[in-house]
């Protein structure tokens, strides 16, 4: 008898950015996993460079089985998810070794940094390169031994009293707390062997699938990368970036210090704690400017302050706190602008696909923004333009601005980094700030809150209050944004001559009514939905607050409204 056959439509990328996908209808017996499309499309070749795959707006492991008509999207390293995939097999397979060679001892994942995933283990003894190595021989013989993992879906009381049962003391350890806070049905766990874990998604479907990876020693603790891309599979050089270092750092310092290191301990805090909380973190950010403007006012020199971060770091309101702080210290600042300097839209250059660029340094008036700041620096009155959004066109109203003598000039904008948008001023009279959101706050000790994640939800948050724009918008935009921040920003932090942690540890519980609601409304038809879901998940494990405890001059203010700057 003919096996039953089902037709998916398989989509690829399309080779130009931003262009429609390619989809193409395939016929597969009804059943078959997502691995076993993988391999009928590869021809069998390159079969476990496909990590994991996006079914009918869901995203699932390699083992889902396609037992209808579906829309199916192929994962490997290229996608966000598909990277996650692996990273989260990869810290599960790091965990399960951990029992094996450090059972006395706490594994908590902390952050990202540079191109690799930074944790610690807490325990009797001091974590050492001797550790690291014993770690790495344990990875790799999971790896090798390319042992199955499995996933279940248990009702939430079964699943708890599974991890009560299987997981080790140091392992279940604030687990437990945030299940019992979870309100759900269900959950999945993740199972290898004799260890089980709760994940924020889907794994691989065996630890063999992890090609590789590099654990070194970082004190206290340590550093996991995974390769970056599939072809060839590699892991590259690990990157230092001791300013960012040392800002984390400082956010593990101060979660420490207020006792909120993961979602558990935020939810459990009374009404009354939770206004100390919050009153306590904005006194801290407003101590972080005040001894910026301090060092800024110190410096006679400086007559250039740029400020650059990715998007929804607070900005705009970090630089309207500062620039108060700066007139505290008896200084004067002018600000300039840099919308005002774009080139008219028909000037603007072009992407590799023909696309105005309008996040290219290049769409700048380079020449003129730097002729004005040399001008202003030297006294002189100068009549500055205006963009007009509407007609995409610069315009001179005759609007002009002087600078006081002795006074710095301020600039906000994605390029404040690179100095090529300022070489008319020397690099002694510059002083450039990297700001952004980098969340110290996990799940739980192996589950942490993606910094880009957190930024996500402001900016989603943000959108839809001011802008109008629903979720599902904001969604479509995302990666075109992260693009522009990985090739404006990230390669020019460690230039910064300070960096500020926008980030509050309260943040996601006010955040969270606003974007529910938002998230609610991504259809479920959306190619956004498995992040919507992801994000959904997240925020599921945040007991909400009301926002009315939060000050006007906060920078969350700049993302839920009622802020007392203009936004």
């Amino acid at each position: 008898m003919q096996e039953a056959t089902v037709t998916v439509t398989l989509v690829r990328p399309n080779a130009k950015i931003d262009a429609p996908p390619v989809t193409e209808d395939i016929p597969v017996r009804r059943g078959s996993t997502v691995a076993e499309l993988a391999r009928t499309v590869n021809d069998g070749d390159a079969e476990r460079s496909v990590v994991g795959a996006i079914v009918d707006g869901r995203l699932v492991s390699l083992k889902h089985e396609l037992e209808g008509p579906a829309r199916v999207q192929l994962l490997d390293l290229t996608h966000q998810e598909g990277h996650r995939i692996c990273q989260r097999t990869a810290i599960f397979i790091l965990a399960a070794a951990a029992r094996e060679c450090l059972p006395a001892s706490r594994l908590r994942i902390e952050h990202t940094l540079s191109n690799g995933i930074y944790g610690e283990f807490k325990g009797p003894e001091r974590f050492s390169a001797a550790d690291v190595a014993r770690l790495s021989k344990a990875m790799q013989r999971l790896i090798d031994a390319d042992l199955p993992i499995e996933a279940r879906t248990l009702p939430l009381a079964e699943a708890k009293e599974v991890i009560r049962t299987v997981q080790t003391e140091q392992e279940r350890a604030g687990l437990l707390q945030i299940l019992d806070q979870l309100d759900a049905e269900h959950v999945t766990l993740h199972t290898m062997g004799d260890f089980t874990d709760y994940t924020d998604g889907p794994l691989l479907p065996s630890t063999g699938y992890l090609t590789c990876f590099r654990l070194r020693h970082y004190m206290p603790g340590f550093i996991l990368q995974i390769p970056e891309q599939l072809s060839p599979p590699r892991v590259p050089p690990y990157r230092e970036q001791p300013k960012l270092t040392g800002i984390y750092r400082e956010a593990e310092r101060w979660a420490s210090v207020m006792q909120i290191s993961d979602v558990a301990a935020l939810n459990d805090l009374t009404p009354e704690k939770a206004k100390d909380l919050i009153n306590i973190n904005e006194a801290f950010h407003e101590k972080k400017i005040a001894e910026l403007a301090d060092q800024i006012a110190r410096n006679k020199n400086i007559r250039l302050i740029t400020i650059a971060g990715p998007s929804s770091s607070g900005k705009t309101t970090f630089s309207q706190r500062l620039l108060i702080q700066l007139r505290v210290n008896g200084l004067h600042p002018l600000t300039l602008h840099l919308d005002d300097y774009f080139l008219s839209r028909d000037e603007t250059p072009l992407d590799e696909d023909g696309n105005p660029d309008f996040e290219a340094l290049e769409a700048i008036d380079l020449e003129l923004f730097n002729d004005h700041l040399a001008r202003l620096i030297e006294g002189e009155t100068v009549e500055v333009p205006t963009f007009d959004f509407t007609t995409g066109k610069r315009v001179w109203t005759g609007r002009t601005l002087r600078l006081p003598e002795g006074e710095p000039i301020i600039v906000e904008g994605i390029h404040g980094l690179n100095d090529r948008l300022t070489e008319a001023v020397p690099k002694a009279s510059k002083f450039k700030i990297y700001i952004s959101a980098l969340t110290q706050l996990n799940i739980h000790d192996r589950v942490r809150i993606h910094t880009t994640d957190a930024r996500l939800i402001r900016r989603m948050v943000r959108d839809a209050q001011f802008r109008n724009l629903p979720a599902d918008e904001t969604l479509t935009r995302w990666p075109m944004v992260r693009r522009g921040e990985e090739k404006n920003i990230f390669p020019y932090q460690e230039d910064a001559d300070a960096m500020f942690n926008s980030a509050l540890l309260y943040e996601l519980a006010v955040l969270k009514p606003y974007a529910e609601a938002r998230l609610a409304e991504v259809p479920r038809t959306s190619p956004n939905r498995p992040v919507a879901d992801h994000l959904t998940w997240l925020l599921s494990h945040v007991r909400p607050w009301k926002d009315d405890a939060v000050p006007p001059n906060s920078i969350l203010r700049e993302f839920i409204g009622g802020s007392t700057f203009s936004t």
